[in-house]
């Protein structure tokens, strides 16, 4: 198995905190999130990441190196923002096998990845995402779906209430992004998800598993405080 982490963001709800490394990189305890993501990879089965880079990156790579834990890591370095689809289109071009596995670098969701690409090839999907049960919506907004756990569209983030969101895992064939984008730069969730989600088939494995978004101060200092779930990946 493969991935590709989106790691190239500014983290610009996090500076107040005054974190001045790059968002994957922020501590939790001894180690940056982003060990604990690759950790959590490794032991998911995962032989090759390609960390999608920007902001700062050479701060990721001083860290890691070229391996973890046996594991090959890559670095797809954005010379400029491309924007979620335009990194994971570049990121792509470092990738061999088939199926490829997209992560976001400020998410943590504890999925069993064999169990979700079981899923996605016995569904037949073009394209899998990992969705969480989430007892209001409103943030991240609603996945809409049908009796199939097929989805049928993106709802809104005002849409409060409980529901399914976008976990952050993604799971698709190396053909995927063929012929649905043309420039460089381009947002996956605008571009790709909203647009093609009527036209293929798109599945959600849902999950009740441990979920955090490091992505504000306050869901930062959860995870700060959730020392049972990351030990484990020391």
């Amino acid at each position: 198995m493969e991935a590709i982490i989106l790691a190239g963001g500014f983290g610009s709800r996090l500076k107040k905190l005054n974190l001045e490394v790059p968002k994957p990189m922020v501590p939790l305890g001894e180690f940056p999130f982003l060990f604990y993501m690759l950790s959590w990879l490794k032991a998911n089965g995962m032989k090759r990441v390609i960390l999608s880079v920007g902001f700062k990156w050479e701060v990721i790579k001083d860290y890691f190196g070229s391996s973890f834990r046996d594991m090959e890591l890559l670095y797809s370095v954005e010379d400029e923002p491309l924007g979620t689809g335009g990194a994971v289109k570049k990121a792509m071009s470092y990738c061999r096998g088939k199926l490829i596995w997209v992560l976001n670098g400020d998410t943590f969701f504890e999925v069993d990845l064999n169990g979700m690409q079981n899923y996605h090839i016995e569904q037949m999907n073009h394209f899998t995402l990992a969705a969480k049960p989430v007892p209001d919506t409103s943030r991240y907004g609603r996945l809409l779906m049908d009796e199939q756990n097929k989805i049928t569209g993106f709802g809104e983030k005002s849409e409060k209430g409980p529901g399914l969101i976008n976990g952050g895992i993604y799971l698709f064939e190396n053909s995927f992004l063929k012929d649905k984008s043309s420039g460089d730069k381009f947002s996956f969730e605008k571009d790709v998800l909203e647009k093609y989600v009527s036209q293929e088939k798109f599945g959600a494995f849902v999950s009740d598993s441990y979920f955090i978004d490091i992505g504000t101060p306050e869901d930062y200092t959860k995870a700060q405080k959730a020392q049972n779930i990351f030990k484990k990946y020391e």
